[in-house]
């Protein structure tokens, strides 16, 4: 196989959606499940200032420059399957779902999560430097930090489906209904992105916690599958 050719364009698409979605994955387990619990403590507790002014802004540098070459290579390569002609209907209902649900993950990224990390670097530098605190990044936290761990919940299931679109042989219905389908996918991402914002208590209790995230995420991952199994 050339690199030249259109099957070879693609393998280097996917080279580089995989090499940046590792970077932006990993960073994102590691803010939830290392350094957000780290903070909790009386030890990290001491160390979060000089954390948020030196080692958590070149993190968020790797984390949002992976989300946003993840989201276009992976959006180019479906639209590169669609022109040439190269897809199927199979193979765009399990990439979609993938898709959908790393779309709003990198939305999170930039324009929920990045806006109130900012604000809360610049508060912990203004401090450092014998400055107030400003309030507003403390009521924004929560806010983000839904985000961030809604973004966790959605890898699951996301990380599932995209290796399904090629590897999981899971369209066997004899008319497969793929709009219900892509419809329940696009609703149950809606719900789970709006509890960012709107919330719903039994949701966000689940969510305050690393185990309460990955079975949410476990359980979403179930329902999609069962969803495609029984439709597609």
């Amino acid at each position: 196989m050339s690199l030249l050719t259109l099957e070879g364009f693609l393998f280097l698409l996917r080279w580089i959606h995989f090499l940046a979605g590792i970077t932006w994955i990993g960073i994102l387990y590691y803010l939830n499940f290392v350094q957000t619990p780290y903070f909790a403590t009386d030890l990290g507790g001491q160390a979060r200032s000089a954390m948020m002014r030196g080692l958590v802004p070149n993190a968020l540098w790797w984390f949002r420059w992976g989300a946003m070459i993840t989201f276009l290579t992976g959006w180019t390569i479906v639209l590169t399957h669609i022109v040439t002609g190269t897809g199927s209907m199979p193979y765009y209902a399990l990439i979609l779902t993938g898709g959908t649900l790393g779309t709003l993950m990198w939305y999170n990224v930039w324009f929920v999560i990045m806006p109130r990390q900012r604000l809360a670097i610049a508060s912990a530098e203004a401090v450092a430097a014998g400055g107030q605190a400003n309030p507003e990044a403390a009521a924004q936290a929560p806010l983000a930090g839904r985000a961030s761990r809604t973004n966790t919940l959605f890898s699951i299931p996301m990380l599932f489906f995209m290796g399904a679109a090629r590897h999981l042989s899971i369209v066997n219905a004899e008319a497969p209904n793929y709009h219900v389908y892509l419809g329940i996918v696009l609703i149950l991402a809606a719900l789970f992105e709006a509890n960012i914002f709107v919330g719903n208590a039994t949701v966000q209790k689940q969510l305050a916690t690393v185990s309460g995230t990955i079975h949410l995420g476990l359980a979403l991952t179930v329902v999609l599958y069962i969803a495609a199994e029984l439709l597609l």
